[in-house]
């Protein structure tokens, strides 16, 4: 392991948008990871912010919007020092079978005076489409987001969750300056096609769940420890017939970690840093924690390197590990992914 500097580096993710390295995710300040304290979920905010992480990423749908007005507290006195990504698309289904995305543009336009309004601010930096609607073409949706751009409302345009075609075809209409993928050491199908794609069009990553869910950090050793509403319950890589075999993968990780002389968190994240060296392509990770000791720990991991030893024992990892990232891998990326390339 080599460090090269502490701080982080601003970067251009894409399309001119300027970044710290390193972003904030801020789900899990609201529950999805069990229950969380806004006092305290503002202090960690609030120190991410000093330490540098002006990267800071919400959702509409995170805590059925309390994420966003919890982060308005913040943006209130910080918001020049604070580059804001927020999303939509995502719908909660009222009935089984219900569609869980919209992109209809007239819905997209709703959800962002919503949460302009829940933010307390007259413009975000990068507004994602959350999650494809496959009712409604890719270029209507991204033509509601580039009316956005024109009217002042948000800068840049992101998309989370696409395949490579639907990257292309996004990016046709009005230039795109990131996506946000779930992307770590055991979760790695965008490598194939849409980093390769990303690489080409000059559009950044910004990865989520590379800590695997807090799996990766010992946050989580049986699916017993997880509250009831723990939404980590839901995942295939958390339950009784999976999770061994993943815990015998973080034990290889926790050895590499114990090798190069650092946590497992900061082994996650700097090998995220190396793969997007290795295909070409602008990084933000933006790890989520409700403690400023885990912003700190996470930040210190931009500035390292790996021996080559350590990144040719992570990455065979991948192939081994048991379940789907996502209990529903057609809703994710990866299932029209491979749809899309076997009908190519």
């Amino acid at each position: 392991m080599v460090q090269e500097t502490t701080a982080l580096e601003i970067i251009n993710l894409g399309q001119g948008l300027q970044v710290p390295n390193q972003g904030f995710g801020s789900m899990s300040l609201s529950g999805p990871y069990g229950s969380a304290d806004d006092a305290q979920s503002l202090r960690t905010a609030n120190h991410a912010i000093d330490a540098g992480v002006t990267f800071v990423d919400t959702a509409n749908i995170y805590g059925e919007g309390h994420n966003e007005k919890l982060l308005a507290q913040v943006l209130k006195t910080r918001r020049d020092e604070v580059t804001l990504a927020t999303k939509a698309g995502i719908v909660r289904p009222k009935n089984p079978g219900d569609p869980r995305a919209n992109g209809e543009p007239a819905f997209i336009k709703k959800c962002l005076d919503e949460s302009l309004q829940r933010l307390g601010v007259d413009e975000v930096d990068l507004y994602y489409y959350h999650r494809v609607d496959s009712r409604v073409p890719i270029e209507e949706t991204v033509g509601a987001y580039a009316d956005l751009v024109q009217a002042g409302k948000i800068r840049f345009i992101g998309l989370s969750e696409v395949t490579s075609n639907e990257l292309r075809r996004a990016h046709a209409v009005h230039p795109i300056a990131a996506i946000q993928m779930e992307y770590s050491i055991l979760s790695r199908d965008i490598e194939r096609w849409l980093l390769p794609t990303a690489s080409e069009l000059g559009v950044g990553l910004v990865p989520y769940a590379s800590l695997g869910r807090g799996f990766f950090t010992g946050a989580v050793d049986s699916v017993e420890q997880l509250e009831a509403k723990d939404f980590r319950r839901n995942f295939p890589r958390f339950t009784d017939e999976n999770i061994g075999t993943n815990l015998t993968l973080r034990s290889r990780i926790y050895e590499v970690a114990a090798r190069e002389g650092i946590t497992p968190a900061q082994l996650s994240l700097a090998w995220v840093y190396e793969q997007a060296r290795e295909f070409n392509v602008a990084v933000s990770p933006i790890p989520g924690t409700r403690f400023a000791a885990h912003v700190d720990e996470n930040v210190a991991a931009a500035s390292l390197r790996l021996s080559a030893q350590s990144l040719e024992e992570l990455n065979t990892l991948a192939d081994q590990v048991a379940g789907e990232r996502q209990q529903d891998i057609y809703f994710v990326s990866k299932g029209r992914e491979e749809l899309q390339m076997a009908q190519a």
